[in-house]
């Protein structure tokens, strides 16, 4: 049994991010239900599944993809649905490539957003862990890919212009390790772009919040900081429309910090953990927002039903979504 300080529990690991000990205990249960204990590090903010609920290595590489889209390789409406994805991520960084970029595109899925960045003539490489949809997009688009985790990838260092790294840092072992890599391979003056859900969103239904799929959950202060324990500065940041997902900027500082500085971050657990208790069902199902998420998705679902007729293969459909940037 863990022993208890003060109301607080002692994790079974320490943060990866400030390495404190002490932590809440924020929930007990997924979205689905099963079982999934969450906390929050008391000292800065940071939210994780304690313990982890599965290998990560073996979940994301062999069974991530088929819980979450029952399939192997994505299907036409996947695409479509990603492509349109992709769309939105290139008008976010869109100042950064008025000249020619040499690329790294994190978790690059089923390839779409590479696709995308590829076609625009950019030097784009990728990394993708899951066999399936790695395989699947190099060869359903020619790209440059490496078949993989990231924290593993083979690449030179210091040769990036821009690296991105879109809904993927949440589900990895070591958020540190990671980011800390990624600067690694950035040129001096290169971008890090690193998107991930917003801890403190309040979009989702509260039951919704949490599931086996994220190990970490963020929020702009402990994304922020957590990039600066790796040598890096924000340079800017973006909220999505309805504050579900917090994009930000991040380029090398001048020195890299000091082994005895604190990442601590004073209020930020607090902070958190208000917004999460004051998200209720009764707050959230009387006002508009699920209601609105709902329409949007049986409008979708509809639209992607037509939209996916016609095209020979998922090659050509995404030309087609894409032609008017190309």
């Amino acid at each position: 049994m863990q022993a208890q300080t003060a109301g607080l529990t002692i994790a079974s690991s320490p943060c990866h991010l400030c390495g404190g000990e002490h932590v809440s205990v924020l929930s007990n249960r997924s979205r689905d239900g099963g079982e999934l204990r969450t906390v929050i590090c008391s000292d800065c903010g940071l939210v994780w599944s304690d313990p982890f609920p599965h290998n990560a290595r073996k979940f994301y590489e062999e069974e991530y993809r088929l819980n979450y889209k029952k399939t192997y390789e994505p299907k036409a409406k996947h695409v479509l649905r990603a492509g349109k994805v992709a769309l939105t991520r290139h008008e976010k960084i869109k100042h950064l490539l008025a000249n020619p970029q040499t690329m790294l595109d994190v978790g690059t899925g089923g390839g779409e957003f590479a696709y995308l960045l590829k076609s625009l003539g950019h030097n784009t490489q990728g990394i993708e862990p899951n066999k399936g949809y790695g395989e699947y997009s190099a060869a359903e688009y020619g790209l440059q890919l490496q078949h993989g985790f990231i924290q593993d990838g083979e690449f030179e260092q210091e040769s990036f212009d821009l690296i991105t790294i879109w809904h993927v840092l949440e589900h990895t072992e070591d958020p540190f390790f990671v980011i800390n890599k990624l600067r690694s391979l950035l040129k001096p003056e290169g971008i890090l772009v690193v998107e991930v859900p917003n801890m403190e969103a309040t979009c989702q239904s509260p039951i919704s919040t949490f599931h086996e799929a994220h190990l970490y959950n963020f929020n702009l202060a402990t994304l922020r900081k957590l990039g600066e324990k790796a040598g890096l500065i924000e340079e800017r940041h973006l909220f999505s429309e309805d504050g579900g997902n917090v994009t930000l900027f991040f380029k090398k500082a001048a020195d890299q910090p000091d082994a005895q500085d604190n990442w601590t971050i004073a209020g930020n657990a607090e902070r958190i953990s208000s917004i999460y208790k004051a998200h209720t069902n009764l707050k959230h199902y009387t006002g508009m927002t699920p209601y609105l998420r709902f329409v949007r998705r049986m409008s979708r679902s509809l639209f992607e039903k037509n939209a996916v007729k016609g095209f020979a293969n998922n090659k050509s459909l995404l030309d087609g979504l894409y032609k008017d940037l190309l």
